[in-house]
Formats: C-alpha cells, structure tokens, sequence
C-alpha cells in the first residue's frame, strides 16, 4: 500500500512565542521539529511523496540541493482545511496521510497500524483513549453533562484516506462554507464513509509549548 504524506506546516506557532513558525525550532539534536517530522515518512519505504505544506514557499523553492524528489512543497493556505486541500493536489498517491509537521514523534507501531488498516477501510483515524473525564459545560458556566469515557478518544494525526475521498469531501466543504474541527470532521460530514480508529501513542503530541521539545 503506497501513500503520500502531506505534512501541514503552515501554522504561525503564536504559543511557542518564537516570532516566527514553531516547526523551525530546533530540538536537543540542533535539527528542526519539522525536519523530524519529515524524517519519520523518509524512512517508511510504503511512503512515495511527502507533501509540505508551508508558507515560506519561496524559501523552499531555493532548496533543491537540500529536498530530494520524494518531497514536494505546497502552499500554505489561510486556514489549516485550506493548507490540507492544497496538499492534496499536489498529492500523486492512492492514499493519504494528513499530519501535523509540529507532530515529530510518531512511531513506527501507529504507522504500521494505520496501513494495515487501510487495506480494509478507507478512512482511518489515529487516535488514544481519553485519559480525563470531559464535562459538557453550559454558556452559564455550569456543568450539564458527564460524558462516559469509555466511548471517548482524542484524535491525533496522521489521518488517512483513500486521497479522492477526502480531496472530495474538501471540495463539498469548501463550496458549502464548512469548516471542520479536523480533516475526519470533513470526510464525517459530506460522506457516508466509516471512519476506522486504530490505536495510537500518548508520546505522540503536537509540539504547543517550549514544554512538549
């Protein structure tokens, strides 16, 4: 099963507090959050174009020493729906992995049970149980509803499709004004599609703070 990886990295970062985007930050090995993030696809020999996604288009484009042709660079849009649907036309794969490029510790256990749940399904979230109890809270401040955890998990990325899936229900959402809360969000919207979840990692989190490097 061959895929693309289109790696999101256009956001701005603002809680890291940095003055520009947090996935050029530097981890404890000198190398950027981004550049470990692009590593972890490099690597998977099922992975045959890894699309980034970013807003220093142009910096990028004076790189080709430094990108070899299993990456291609998209342009950042002014959301992070617009920046995943940019990404996926670029996308030369049967299939797609959407991931956060602030997201570097993915493990090789998740990926290999994304894919393997994508021979069977054409849509798959990665995801873990939730730790805390969630409570619906009312505009009053008051708490109206206690959710049964056990039914309950965070998602995480990579979120994967069959690629003219999700490129499908992006343009739907586009035309009609919606914006999803993730890329699943969209394709639960305007498809009949199940989503299949597969077991993920709690190491696996999105860099927010100067804490989580």
């Amino acid at each position: 099963m061959k895929y693309t990886a289109v790696i999101v990295a256009a956001g701005s970062g603002t809680r890291m507090k940095l003055g520009y985007n947090k996935v050029y930050a530097k981890m404890r090995d000198e190398r950027t959050i981004l550049n470990h993030t692009i590593d972890i696809f490099k690597a998977d020999k099922d992975c045959i174009q890894i699309v980034v996604v970013t807003e220093a288009l142009a910096y990028y484009q004076n790189m080709e020493g430094d990108w070899p042709g299993l990456i291609t660079i998209a342009k950042g849009g002014k959301t992070r729906q617009q920046s995943v649907y940019n990404g996926l036309i670029a996308a030369i794969g049967e299939y797609v992995m959407v991931h956060d490029g602030a997201r570097p510790y993915l493990d090789e256990k998740s990926l290999k049970r994304i894919k393997k749940a994508l021979k069977t399904d054409d849509a798959v979230l990665l995801s873990v149980p939730c730790k805390d109890t969630i409570k619906k809270v009312g505009e009053d401040g008051y708490i109206e509803l206690t959710y049964d955890r056990s039914t309950l998990c965070a998602a995480q990325t990579p979120q994967a499709f069959r690629t003219d899936l999700l490129l499908d229900c992006m343009k739907k959402a586009e035309a009609e004004k919606f914006t999803g809360t993730d890329d699943c969000s969209v394709v639960e919207a305007f498809s009949d599609v199940r989503i299949k979840t597969v077991e993920g990692s709690y190491a696996n989190i999105k860099i927010t703070t100067p804490e989580d490097m």
